[in-house]
């Protein structure tokens, strides 16, 4: 047992409790012993003080204390009943109010005594003193401005005609001459402006003043002349200090009360290290030993979430097919026909998630009932629902901002990718749609090892895939960029009209065009007819692999460039134009000036967002599909499966739509989304903007 105790900022104190003293004493004297005789000695004289401890003098004084106690809190709750059956208002927060004052000055009078007895006594007595030398300020604010108020809306309510009338006359004459004053004092500063004395700025800056004066002048004039105005702003102010200004006063209050729970010290006889362990089957129960009431019911909600739905729900209760947890071992295979294997997974991960964020509670819980436990043995009290609340808007705030988001992913993200996590461990195919079982690694070897005609077709479209995103993407960046560079020359005449050419790309939806390119690319299609006649060839670009490749690259390349135009057109205008002045003077090449200064910048500021195009162009779904299909099609490579120019995301959507391979679709997703995070993170890592960071 530790001879001292602590605040929450570190400060020590002295033990009150002079029996506690004695056995710390004897505790830390027994440790510091090496002799064996006189550590027994000392030993069999704490064994004697631990058995006779009713008959310490300040144990007995403690005793008859908290007897006292008991016996003031029972004719304080008879006295305050009396004092409340005495109220003549019927406003609740004054009687709240005049309630806890009555309260604090019987309190203050009983505890003052036994301050220098026990600590508990002392931030009884400094706690009530607070609310006794405060409150009484606070509850005549409240009812001189509430008397206020109800005169005020009294006196709006009962409106005089006549005074109505002669308030508005008085206040039209008040405000001509207030207008008239701002024209006279707006025609001085156009004048000072005419001779040179103040700058455009300057003057803009005095028209401002000028106006908001003139309005704040119109404003007390209409209040103070025309009884209405003037009562309508009475009962807003009175209103506001009734409310809000009641509240900061009493916040004031409230945090006084907490400094003194923070300064004085708790001193508790017994070791309460085991108190989380043995509350922790019970979020709440922890927070209620330890004092702190309004955290309990915070926690006793979490504790029916888990005893209440979550465990239910793990064992199948208020499922809608499934058995909770067990649906993901059994996957509905034995039970009704009627069941889908599909419905059996959401099902027992959803329970399992709730058993997750049930364990969860149980931690967040135990971690508390200990962290406060062991501050009460060293003496720092725990904080009052004031200290915790504010806590939580400050310092737990963007966790709380966070809390509804983090639920809303859980479903709609985490859930259904864990979905596609497990569904690719499965033998989900076109026999096994309603029941299908746990396959384990059978997909993902099969892919791996190029097994029958799906691992076959993946190893193909992968390699095309890599050779789409990186030329596609690669060619776009060089145009936008070489569109940039080119408009941003100052030799160029007409910028404006260029600039607006090159982002229509951008601006207009990417499935008119593409679907327009497929029209025009088409056996008779214009482009088509347009090349035939320019080469002297017969192209049939749809349906053939090589040349619809070299087309789609193409058209990526034009409707990509127009985004990383605007990026690297941004990016032009900032880089200073000293730059290029100074490496001129030096004797710099354009092309040393490009390399050297140029591209260095371009490329720290946009690295990560062109990292981006190269996922997107990874996963570029809409201009494969739209433009052929992902045709031609050629059986002999590819089966039935996928066309020549189709990409791992549109193999993945005809493998699951067209050919209901969900289990070997679900690996694929999994190995290419694993591939782009591993990509995405090293680009970044490497890219010098996040180096910087």
């Amino acid at each position: 047992m530790d001879q001292k105790l602590y605040d929450y900022i570190g400060n020590s104190y002295k033990r009150k409790n002079l029996y506690l003293q004695e056995v710390a004493d004897l505790e830390n004297e027994i440790a510091r012993t090496k002799d064996r005789k006189t550590k027994a000695a000392l030993k069999a004289k704490l064994v004697a003080l631990l058995k006779s401890k009713d008959l310490h003098e300040y144990v007995k004084s403690l005793r008859e204390y908290e007897e006292r106690e008991k016996a003031f809190l029972e004719q304080l709750k008879q006295d305050s009943e009396a004092y409340k059956a005495s109220f003549t208002s019927d406003n609740k927060k004054v009687n709240t109010l005049k309630m806890r004052y009555f309260k604090a000055t019987k309190e203050e009078e009983f505890y003052k005594p036994y301050v220098d007895l026990c600590y508990d006594a002392e931030v009884k007595y400094k706690s009530a003193f607070v609310i006794f030398e405060q409150m009484k300020e606070v509850i005549d604010h409240l009812e001189s401005n509430l008397k206020d108020l109800a005169e005020a809306k009294v006196s709006a309510k009962n409106k005089n005609p006549q005074k109505e009338s002669e308030g508005k006359k008085a206040y039209k004459v008040k405000k001509a001459e207030v207008d008239k004053q701002y024209k006279i004092s707006l025609k001085k500063l156009k004048e000072k402006k005419k001779e040179g004395l103040i700058s455009n700025k300057a003057l803009e800056n005095e028209k401002r003043q000028l106006i908001a004066k003139k309005k704040k002048d119109i404003s007390i004039l209409a209040n103070s002349l025309i009884p209405s105005k003037y009562y309508k702003e009475v009962v807003e102010n009175k209103t506001y200090e009734t409310t809000k200004a009641v509240k900061q006063k009493l916040a004031v209050i409230d945090d006084n009360e907490s400094n003194v729970l923070r300064t004085v010290p708790s001193e508790v006889e017994s070791n309460l290290a085991g108190r989380a362990l043995a509350t922790c089957w019970l979020p709440g129960l922890g927070q209620y030993l330890n004092g702190q009431t309004t955290k309990m019911w915070l926690f006793l909600m979490g504790s029916f979430f888990i005893y209440c739905i979550a465990i239910p729900y793990a064992f199948g209760f208020g499922n809608y097919q499934a058995e909770g947890l067990k649906s993901l071992v059994t996957l509905a295979n034995g039970t009704s026909k009627l069941n889908k294997s599909m419905i059996f997974m959401v099902e027992g991960i959803i329970a399992l998630f709730m058993i997750l964020l049930g364990i969860g509670i149980f931690i967040i819980s135990y971690i508390d009932v200990k962290h406060v436990a062991k501050n009460i043995v060293k003496g720092i009290r725990p904080k009052n629902w004031f200290e915790t609340k504010r806590g939580i808007f400050e310092e737990g705030f963007p966790y709380l901002v966070s809390l509804p988001a983090f639920i809303v992913i859980l479903f709609i993200v985490i859930v259904p990718l864990s979905t596609t996590i497990l569904l690719s461990f499965t033998n989900m195919d076109p026999k096994h749609q309603s029941k299908f079982q746990w396959a384990g690694l059978k997909n993902y070897l099969e892919l791996a090892t190029a097994e029958g005609m799906i691992g076959t077709v993946f190893w193909a479209i992968l390699g095309w895939t890599l050779i789409w995103t990186f030329v596609a993407t690669t060619f776009a960046i060089v145009i936008g960029f070489g569109l940039a560079l080119l408009t941003n020359n100052e030799r160029i005449k007409g910028k404006g009209f260029f600039r607006g050419v090159f982002i229509l790309p951008w601006a207009i939806p990417g499935f008119i065009s593409i679907m327009f390119f497929g029209i025009m690319f088409a056996r008779q299609g214009i482009l088509t007819q347009i090349l035939n006649n320019i080469t002297g060839l017969t192209l049939d670009i749809k349906n053939n692999p090589i040349q619809t490749r070299i087309v789609l690259i193409l058209m990526q390349g034009w409707l990509g460039s127009a985004y990383v135009f605007l990026l690297s057109t941004g990016v032009l205008q900032a880089i200073p134009a000293d730059l290029y002045e100074a490496a001129q003077i030096d004797g710099a090449t354009s092309w040393q000036r490009l390399a050297k200064i140029t591209l260095p910048i371009v490329l720290f500021q946009t690295a990560p967002l062109l990292i981006g195009q190269y996922t997107f162009n990874f996963n570029n779904f809409s201009i494969i599909y739209l433009f052929n299909g992902g045709g031609p099609f050629n059986p002999t490579i590819y089966g039935n499966l996928a066309g020549s120019t189709d990409i791992l995301i549109s193999y993945i959507y005809k493998l699951t739509m067209d050919n209901q391979q969900q289990a070997v679709g679900a690996a694929v997703t999994m190995i290419i989304s694993l591939a782009l995070m591993i990509f995405t993170f090293i680009g970044f890592k490497n890219s010098k903007a996040f180096k910087e960071d």
